[in-house]
C-alpha cells in the first residue's frame, strides 16, 4: 500500500508542479489525475498496490467532501443570488458524472465479453 500511496502522491506533486511552472489556471490535482489516467491507459493495468491504496482513499472519500459542504454552509450569504447557477452546476455536473460512469462500465463489460 505504501508504494501505491507513493504513486498517487507522485502524480499529485507532478500535477502541482506543472500547474505552478506553466502558470495554468487548472488545479494541480486535476492535472495529476489526468496524467495518472494517461499513464494507466498506456500501461494497460493497475498494480495491486495502487488498487489497494485507491480503495483505502475511496472508503474515506466522504472526509474529503465534508470541508467543502461546511464552507458553503458558513459562507452561504456570499452565494446570495447565485443559488440557481450553483444548483444548475451541481445538477449538470452530477448528471455528467453518472453518465460517464455508466458509459465506462458499459464499455468495460463490452470489452470483457469480447475478450472471453
Amino acid at each position: 500500500m505504501i508504494l501505491g500511496m507513493f504513486i498517487l502522491f507522485a502524480f499529485l506533486i507532478l500535477g502541482e508542479a506543472i500547474s505552478y511552472l506553466l502558470q495554468l489556471p487548472v488545479h494541480g490535482a486535476a492535472i495529476g489525475m489526468l496524467l495518472i489516467t494517461l499513464w494507466l491507459m498506456i500501461r494497460g493495468s493497475v498494480s495491486d498496490e495502487l488498487a489497494t491504496a485507491s480503495q483505502q482513499l475511496i472508503s474515506a472519500l466522504v472526509l474529503f467532501v465534508v470541508p467543502g459542504v461546511v464552507g458553503v454552509f458558513f459562507l452561504g450569504e456570499q452565494f446570495e443570488g447565485e443559488w440557481l447557477n450553483l444548483g444548475l452546476a451541481l445538477g449538470v455536473g452530477t448528471l455528467l458524472s453518472v453518465l460517464t460512469s455508466l458509459l465506462l462500465v458499459k464499455f468495460g463489460r463490452l470489452e470483457q465479453s469480447q475478450d472471453d
